[in-house]
């Protein structure tokens, strides 16, 4: 019988594996997928980190090469594999986790595999299973291709189409852009962009945000009031939109067939929608447990269950701060989150 079980083997599973073998602890890994690199192998292909690599590693190995450089998908992969080959844990692929019941202790079962019991269980799967499609104006009807974000890997598939991202945080700015050589692209927002600088007095902003404790403070409930999260920009991205390659528009007003209708009363033809509308928790692996709330977002506080002694979280959005969600940050909530557990 393993100490403890984390279910997911990305960035936030390998951190809370780090934390708890730092501990003592041996813990079980059972990831979903057929490598331990979470649903970075699934993100668009342009994708870049919008930390430095200096910023942008797990505990106990720095991200390789340029420490200034914005690492590629690709690489932040590369990273996550290696990453996994040094940690010394019990890492099981193909493992996806149906259920988990307690009774005295949790009961883990897999999908046609074995079932585990452990005293601990961490719930590392994060958020990319769980797409939010936002109930937008006559999207039902409409006849052309709709897609998320999650689902959208490259341009050249929409080449001279006409396609519209819904959005206005980092990932529509980043896909409409990269679509901008290849198709006729409006951006559609409900508000304006908020735009950050990426360098602040010469330095990145991450540089900022370590040098002031901001990453570790409890921003969440402050920063969920806030319409959209601001699009970190070297002057490209605001530049780009602003000279219409691709142009920002009001969300459209409704959807017929394979036409929208924008605010002014304009209506054209569309090839795609791309809805670039974010992510929900994704547990339910958890649901007959009692663990989650009626919209299936985990009862915690700061990443450890209010429902269950022995359970907690590790990658959720605001967990403990700004950078919970993100390879920077994750280790962090990691590491308190293992210290509260043990101590329960």
């Amino acid at each position: 019988m393993p100490e403890a079980v984390v279910i997911g083997g990305g960035q936030a599973g390998l951190a809370a594996a780090h934390a708890l073998l730092a501990r003592g602890v041996r813990p079980l890994v059972l990831e979903a997928g057929d490598e331990p690199a979470g649903s970075w192998p699934r993100y668009y292909e342009s994708l870049r980190l919008f930390s430095p690599a200096r910023y942008s590693a797990l505990p106990g190995l720095p991200f390789p090469g340029d420490p200034g450089r914005y690492p590629h998908r690709d690489e932040v992969v590369d990273y996550l594999r290696t990453y996994a080959k040094q940690l010394d844990a019990d890492i099981r692929t193909g493992h996806r986790v149906t259920t988990v019941t307690h009774d005295g202790q949790f009961e883990v079962r897999v999908a046609d595999g074995p079932r585990v019991t452990a005293p601990i269980v961490i719930a590392a799967t994060g958020a990319f299973g769980s797409p939010h499609r936002p109930a937008l104006p006559g999207l039902d009807r409409f006849t052309g291709a709709v897609l998320h974000s999650g689902d959208y890997r490259a341009p050249e598939p929409f080449a001279g189409q006409r396609v519209v991202v819904v959005g206005a945080a980092n990932s529509a700015v980043q896909i409409a852009l990269d679509l901008a050589p290849h198709a006729r692209v409006t951006l559609a927002t409900r508000g304006a962009i908020r735009y950050a600088p990426q360098r602040v007095l010469g330095r990145d902003v991450h540089f900022w945000f370590r040098a002031t404790g901001f990453d570790a403070l409890p921003v969440g409930p402050w920063l969920r009031t806030k319409p959209s999260t601001p699009v970190l920009d070297t002057g490209g991205y605001r530049s780009a939109i602003e000279a219409g390659d691709p142009d920002q528009r009001r969300l459209f007003t409704s959807c017929d067939d394979d036409t929208v209708t924008w605010p002014d009363g304009t209506r054209e033809h569309v090839d795609a929608i791309i809805l670039a509308t974010g992510f929900r928790p994704a547990f339910p692996y958890l649901r007959g447990l009692g663990a989650l709330d009626s919209t299936g977002a985990p009862r915690q506080r700061r990443g450890l269950s209010t429902t269950h002694r022995g359970l907690g979280y590790v990658g959720l959005e605001w967990q403990r701060g700004f950078a919970s969600a993100t390879i920077r940050g994750v280790g962090r909530d990691a590491k308190y989150l293992v210290s509260r557990l043990l101590r329960a």
